[in-house]
């Protein structure tokens, strides 16, 4: 289903550009749907690093038990 959506917005965009190529676009529409691109990639950029900075908190304390349970079986050894 995303290849199909990929598949699509490729062939829209392509149509815009030989429509921009012929004089035929309305810059105040591509402004809009630029402004719209952006604020949605740039949502999803902040999303992501929001995600990613969990998963690193995460990761962080896992080590940090993992680091203890070592620490706890060398004791045991000696």
């Amino acid at each position: 289903m995303v290849d199909f959506l990929k598949k699509a917005m490729d062939w829209v965009l392509e149509k815009e550009q030989e429509a921009a190529k012929d004089c035929r676009i309305d810059l105040a529409d591509l402004d809009k749907q630029i402004a719209y691109v952006e604020g949605k990639r740039d949502k999803l950029k902040k999303e992501c690093e929001e995600n990613l900075s969990e998963f690193e908190h995460i990761l962080n304390r896992l080590h940090a038990i993992k680091a203890s349970e070592l620490k706890c079986q060398a004791d045991k050894k000696n």
